[in-house]
This record gives C-alpha cells, structure tokens and sequence, in this order.
C-alpha cells in the first residue's frame, strides 16, 4: 500500500492489480497472427482489441491498402478532461506478428500495456487528447503507421508527441544481458539488461527525462537516447512505429525493452508469454500513466 500511495495511482492500478489484467490480455493476444499465414488468428486479434477498446469509447476502422488488399489500424480517441482545441498525444503499438512465432514481447507486450493505458484514462481523462491506436503490418515495413502518419501529415493534424510501444516484457538482470548496435553506445550504457529504452528526436530530451524519471519512480531502470536526422545514422532505433512519425515531421518517440538487442527469442517460436516479466510490465505501465497525466 505504501508503494501505490507514493505513485498516487488508485488501487486499480497498482503493480497487483495490473499483473493479472496484463496476463489475460496476453493470452489473448499472443499467438501467431501473421496477416496472411495466420490471418485466421490475426483477426481475432483485431476483434479482441476493438472490443477493448469499445468498453471505454467508439474503436474506429483506419483501412489502408496493401497488396491489393484492405487493413486495418484500429483508434480511439479519448477526450480531455476539458473542451481543447490541444494537439493530441498518440500512443500506439502493433498488433501484427512475424510468422511462426507466438509474438508475446513482440508485439502483445505493448498492446497490453496500450490496452491498460486506455482502461486509466477512459476512468481519469487527461489534460489533453489521447488517441490510442492499434497498428497493422508492422512487421512488413511499419505499413500501418506510415499509413496513418501520412494521413495526419496530409490532413494537417498537429501531434504532441508521439509513443511507439514496442516491446516491453523482456527482462535480464544478468550481467553482459545488455547489448548495442554501436561501440559507442556500449561504453555509455548499462550492460545489464534491466531496463526500459526511450529513443526519440534530439528536440525531445526534457519529454524523454521526465518521462524517465516517472518510470524510475515506479521502480524500473530507464536509459534514454535522443537521435538525430530520422535515427538514420544507427538504423536499430528505427525499427518501430514512431519512425513513420519521425519521417512525416513528427516528435515521437520508442518505448522499449530493446528487443534483439537483449531478448534471445525475437522472431523466435519461443517468444512466449512465460519468457515476459509481469512485474516489469506492471510498473512500466505504472511509469507510462504517470509520464502521460504530468503532460499539460
């Protein structure tokens, strides 16, 4: 009790309330659901995440096009507490698989956290807009974001900010756990693999330290990296959603338990549920809502 008291989250929301939640949304959502050798399993995914998203608001249908067929990016767009004309904040993650694996960290770890963000802010609205959107074909070339990016750029949305959650089950609190795509990064950065990765554009450093801190706060490590020019000069931190955002003019920003970098069943048939941290999830989600409710 003393430690959701520190976090002033209510009692839904502390690290024991979270755990089984985040655990029932992964045995949903994990499974192979590649679109088009799993597309059976794929949609049932979809209709899992519309239906949760439909308990706090309307789920919307953003179709795109890909090879001749139709797709599906799912949105709900919570209000703000106020009326506002306020640029929203986006919050999204791929529900899509890479076939003949289970996907659990990648990417049923962030659609679950994603789904318990809505569940908080459907309950709590924020000072701001939040969209949450759920992406498809991410692991074709981030088809679905860009998709959505590129209307929103066409359509002159203005975006806050937005967060890309990719990946965010996977802990090893052993030493060498951690590894880099670069020499340098190596040097600066733990190499323990306990910790939770935010990657964003150069002009987003106080957001990414904040956020750092109320992810601290709920008791997990946190590393951030601010890039330059698109990420393009070390090309592992473009490997999710915000890039479609980045590339359209977008701040966004990678929440992520650094994947492959760390996690030895990426795009394996063992990337399984039973391979996830609860506790790290639970509190990155604790973290998260702290970070998105200081927004204003």
């Amino acid at each position: 009790m003393k430690h959701h008291s520190r976090l002033n989250l209510d009692s839904n929301f502390t690290k024991e309330a979270l755990r089984p939640r985040i655990l029932s949304h992964l045995n949903q959502l994990t499974g192979d659901r590649d679109p088009f050798l799993a597309s059976g399993s794929h949609w049932l995914v979809q209709q899992y995440i519309r239906a949760q998203f439909s308990k706090w608001g309307t789920a919307e249908a953003y179709p795109f096009e890909f090879r001749g067929q139709t797709y599906t990016n799912w949105v709900l767009r919570l209000p703000s507490q106020t009326i506002s004309s306020k640029a929203p904040l986006i919050v999204g993650a791929h529900y899509d698989a890479v076939p003949g694996t289970p996907g659990a960290d990648d990417n049923a770890s962030g659609v679950a956290v994603l789904l318990e963000l809505v569940h908080y802010f459907a309950h709590h609205p924020p000072a701001v807009p939040i969209w949450f959107v759920a992406f498809d074909l991410e692991e074709y070339g981030l088809l679905g974001s860009c998709a959505y990016a590129e209307t929103l750029r066409q359509e002159r949305q203005p975006v806050r900010l937005m967060l890309s959650l990719e990946m965010l089950g996977y802990c090893d609190r052993a030493s060498n756990s951690q590894h880099y795509p670069s020499p340098l990064l190596k040097r600066l950065y733990p190499d323990t693999g306990d910790f939770i990765a935010l990657i964003g554009n150069w002009g987003i450093i106080p957001v990414m330290r904040s956020l750092g801190q109320h992810i601290k706060r709920a008791g997990t490590a946190c590393e951030w990296l601010p890039v330059v020019n698109g990420g393009k000069m070390i090309p592992a931190t473009r490997l999710s959603d915000h890039a479609s955002f980045w590339d359209c003019g977008y701040r966004a920003m990678m929440v992520t338990d650094t994947a492959f970098l760390r996690n030895p069943h990426y795009h394996q048939p063992s990337d399984c549920v039973e391979t996830l941290d609860l506790d790290f999830m639970a509190q990155i989600c604790q973290g998260l809502i702290m970070g998105l409710r200081s927004f204003v």
